[in-house]
């Protein structure tokens, strides 16, 4: 079994739901639910999201909405005025544009407001189950600390981990990969002693190295 192979099925084992932490009911839910999110924990954007659904219960609702409306819901998040904004245009562009439905391609998703290539695998992967890698810190750092891909640039780690990942393993990684940033690989203090993917982490390699030197 070579190093992917075994990374896959340490995380596969550490966390077998893969499940995506953002609390939505409605494809368009997630879509809002991600965009929040930037800059912002997934906890909070949890803990907000339910009076944001409460008073705009449906798309419609979100659509015929201005950004002020939205915004003292979504203040808590930081850069609240244009996540507003871009909520309320995304939602126009679903209801005028594509049937009040998300739509399932790449392509069409990145021409509605607020919405990048992370955001846009992330709803293909978890909506549609099409193959997808979601770039964020998390997985730009701990990729990058494994050894499957090297750089910061979002599309350049995409199109490296695309490269070599199964194609329907790769939504679940990514998820996984947060997992793991979040309680064992953290940017600051990674708890590298309790690591189980040790073994295949060069910068714990390099720091045993300089210890022996």
């Amino acid at each position: 079994m070579n190093d992917l192979a075994q990374i896959l099925s340490v995380l596969r084992e550490r966390y077998p739901d893969a499940l995506c932490a953002l609390q939505y009911q409605k494809d368009y839910e997630l879509m809002i639910a991600v965009r929040l999110s930037a800059q912002c924990t997934d906890k909070r954007v949890n803990e907000i999201a339910p009076a944001l659904f409460a008073r705009f219960p449906t798309l419609e609702c979100f659509a015929e909405a201005t950004p002020e409306e939205v915004e003292p819901y979504v203040r808590s998040c930081g850069f609240f005025r244009q996540k507003a904004k871009d909520i309320v245009a995304a939602c126009q562009a679903l209801r005028d544009r594509f049937g009040g439905r998300v739509p399932d391609s790449m392509d069409e998703l990145l021409t509605i407001p607020g919405v990048g290539r992370k955001t846009a695998n992330l709803l293909l992967g978890d909506l549609y189950g099409q193959p997808a890698v979601v770039c964020d810190t998390h997985c730009i750092r701990i990729a990058n600390r494994l050894g499957l891909a090297k750089g910061k640039e979002p599309e350049k780690v995409e199109r490296q981990l695309r490269a070599i990942l199964p194609p329907e393993e790769s939504s679940a990684f990514c998820h996984r990969i947060v997992l793991f940033g979040r309680d064992v690989c953290t940017a600051r203090s990674p708890h590298c002693a309790d690591c189980p993917l040790r073994p295949f982490c060069r910068e714990f390699r390099g720091q045993q190295t300089k210890k022996e030197a």
